[in-house]
């Protein structure tokens, strides 16, 4: 019939389009920024993700936040991913990040209801991130890595508002420490070199930073050596136990004196087989698998010290730290599979305590030993340095900082004003938009500490004119020269956030459609009637 609509989709998805569909997308975006910006900055508040089994995580870490949420939204899950990205390239500011792209959004909603269309603002979000990109760059201040002093205050602004704020001078001066004791040619290999082991049951100040590795794990015998110096280390990644034929065969004994002398054969050859990794010249053995009683003893009898069940992550480390070669067939070790070290030793009761490795020339490898009176502690505890350690590798690489207390986004947002003036078009509002979002942060910040973010906002454009670097100190409530409080931020965290929320702002304003199916349960199926229960096709 003449007028008949033509269905060309399913008619079962969930089709919505034009403004209809971009404001859905837009309300999402602000939906995950407004859940995560109580956490902005050090007077922010935690969040408590409880799961499925009932244990709790009590953090302000935005990527932690938004992992633990399990979104289910499309667009909220692209929030998601530009804090997973802020978080992997930069190390911090993923609240920041979120924040922002909320921020932006909801500036853009409010033009495209005046009439301005996406692709306009798009381009004006385009201009106005490079600008601020360049913005940032003019502002930075050059630092070095010999400046301790300005790679502590980077760590204590990281960890300001964190559950161990109280310790932050102590945390601050390990992760210093622990970064430039791993630093080569200028850059600084957190995840490999820089090890952190947790030890609840003490107190957080106890905190240590040891030069080598620490396992969990305690020596085989307690008559084995507690200490080795200069250890010869093999790594044995496999079972070191006496082996069962793999296939079934039989013999018969015929008298008490056979059984004897099967019974010392099987012990000669096993015996033969630990021999081989003692030849080396091994004083030390870690194995990743089971290392059965007899062979424990056996060692013992030799004076070597040995530990099993190590897992694969601490294998790799210590097979890095000295040098060591991971050996799976242990009728192949030879001394060239060695590693070295200063010392090893076990601290702590026998069948409790931890193997410490020291000294490990091969490699700068070191260990933060975590402690606090609990797991959920010691858990905080390695979030916050995580996070400092990454800002401090940011700044030990690029070697630039920026103010902080929202000095910087105030810079940008007033550089952006002056900037939009150059376009004579319909970008200059989306310029100008983008400026007025970027006064979200400190504004939150304010907030989040029990000030007016409006008055904020009013007093820092005000101060910024005199005081290039003036930010807000939220524990004075005083606005003042950021740069001489010791307030300061990496520069590639700040030039990253405005990336990751500007390209995630653009993406969401680029959707005018959306074809959503329904989600299908699988079918419950009885466990005897499942396809596996089958044998061949049924028959």
């Amino acid at each position: 019939m003449v007028g008949q609509p033509a269905i060309i989709t399913d008619p079962r998805k969930e089709h919505t389009q034009g403004k209809q569909a971009l404001f859905a997308n837009i309300g999402a975006a602000k939906a995950v920024a407004n859940i995560v910006k109580t956490t902005l900055g050090p007077k922010g508040m935690d969040k408590m993700l409880v799961n499925a089994v009932g244990d709790i995580v009590l953090t302000n870490d935005g990527a932690m936040i938004l992992k633990g949420m399990e979104i289910e939204n499309p667009t909220a899950k692209m929030i998601v991913e530009i804090a997973k990205t802020q978080e992997d390239i930069a190390g911090d500011g993923t609240t920041s990040a979120a924040v922002l792209a909320g921020s932006l959004l909801e500036k853009a909603e409010e033009l495209v209801i005046s009439g301005v269309h996406p692709t306009v603002i798009i381009k004006g979000f385009l201009a106005a991130s490079g600008k601020a990109s360049e913005i940032l760059d003019n502002y930075a201040v050059d630092v070095t890595k010999e400046n301790k002093d300005v790679l502590l205050k980077i760590a204590k602004t990281a960890i300001a508002g964190k559950s161990v704020e109280a310790y932050g001078d102590h945390i601050a001066k390990l992760c210093v420490d622990a970064a430039l004791e791993v630093a080569v040619n200028g850059k600084v290999n957190v995840k490999d070199n820089i090890l952190i082991t947790q030890d609840p049951g003490h107190k957080i100040s106890d905190t240590e930073l040891l030069e080598g590795l620490v396992i969990n794990k305690a020596r085989l015998h307690s008559a084995m050596p507690a200490i080795v110096e200069n250890p010869k280390i093999a790594l044995v990644a496999s079972d070191v136990l006496v082996q069962k034929t793999r296939n079934k065969a039989t013999f018969q004994i015929n008298s008490a004196e056979q059984l004897t002398q099967f019974a010392a054969q099987e012990e000669a050859d096993y015996e033969k087989l630990l021999d081989t990794i003692i030849a080396t010249g091994a004083t030390v053995v870690v194995g990743t698998k089971n290392i059965d009683q007899y062979a424990a003893d056996y060692f013992q009898k030799k004076r070597i010290f040995a530990i099993r069940r190590v897992n694969e992550e601490d294998m790799k480390s210590i097979s890095k730290a000295t040098g060591a070669h991971i050996v799976k067939n242990i009728a192949d070790i030879t001394e060239k599979d060695l590693g070295t070290a200063g010392i090893i030793e076990q601290i702590g009761a026998f069948d409790l305590g931890k193997t410490y490795i020291r000294e490990c020339h091969n490699s700068k490898t070191v260990t933060l030993l975590l402690k606090g009176a609990t797991e959920h502690v010691t858990d905080n505890l390695e979030r916050t340095i995580d996070d400092a350690l990454q800002v401090i590798k940011d700044v030990i690489e690029d070697e630039k900082i920026v103010p902080g207390g929202g000095a910087s986004e105030i810079e940008v947002a007033q550089g952006l004003r002056a900037f939009a003036s150059s376009f004579g078009g319909r970008e200059q509002l989306a310029i100008t938009a983008f400026a007025e979002a970027m006064e979200v942060i400190p504004r939150e910040i304010a907030v989040n500490a029990g000030m007016d973010g409006i008055d904020t906002i009013l007093a820092l454009r005000a101060k910024h004119s005199e005081i290039k670097n003036a930010g807000l100190d939220v524990y004075t409530g005083d606005i003042s020269d950021s740069l001489e409080k010791g307030i300061v931020d990496p520069l590639r965290v700040k030039k990253q956030a405005i990336k990751s929320a500007s390209e995630v702002a653009n993406m969401v304003l680029r959707v005018d459609d959306m074809l959503k199916s329904q989600r299908k349960e699988m079918m419950d199926v009885n466990p005897e009637h499942n396809i596996h229960n089958y044998d061949a096709l049924g028959l």
